[in-house]
């Protein structure tokens, strides 16, 4: 059973040596599958969520608290904010931004996380709204640079993990 609660409040919060506030972001996402239940090769579908100011689409993420790892943080947000629940993959990379609206600095991790289960009840399920999109309409409606970037790179890691396991089958096949 999942934890329908969000946790609140920055006593936990991380900071990094030069004082930027440390968020984990994941960009959740599935395979597209045909009306046969086919996977088809190269097409998958990103999760973005609203924002609760109701300001754009985005991944979820949020703060990386100290009594966790930044892969529990990245779960941890994609349940609290889209209620989806998966396997968190290799980290995607690090980015440092300023929040246009606070003025306040930030570092913050994005991962992919590959989607087993969605839920029907989630924390935030009443002030966001969650929304399976292509990849390429994803980039598009993203407010973030970073996770543009994020995204970006998470669509090379799963063209060449397609690219290699076609290979495989070539091979298979000889």
């Amino acid at each position: 059973m999942a934890c329908l609660v969000s946790r609140t409040g920055r006593e936990l919060q991380r900071y990094n040596h030069m004082g930027f506030r440390q968020v984990v972001g994941c960009i959740p996402y599935r395979f597209k599958y045909n009306e046969d239940g086919m996977k088809i090769c190269n097409e998958y579908e990103v999760l973005v969520i609203s924002s609760q100011k109701g300001q754009g689409l985005m991944f979820p993420k949020g703060g990386w608290e100290l009594d966790e790892s930044l892969e529990q943080a990245a779960s941890r947000e994609s349940l609290e904010e889209a209620g989806v629940l998966g396997k968190v993959e290799s980290q995607l990379g690090k980015w440092r931004f300023i929040s246009k609206s606070q003025g306040t600095y930030y570092e913050g991790y994005m991962f992919p996380l590959f989607v087993e289960e969605q839920l029907d009840l989630w924390p935030e399920k009443h002030v966001r709204e969650r929304i399976w999109m292509p990849v390429a309409e994803a980039r598009e409606v993203c407010r973030h640079w970073w996770m543009k970037e994020a995204l970006d790179i998470l669509v090379k890691r799963l063209t060449i993990g397609e690219q290699n396991d076609n290979d495989l089958l070539a091979t298979d096949d000889l």
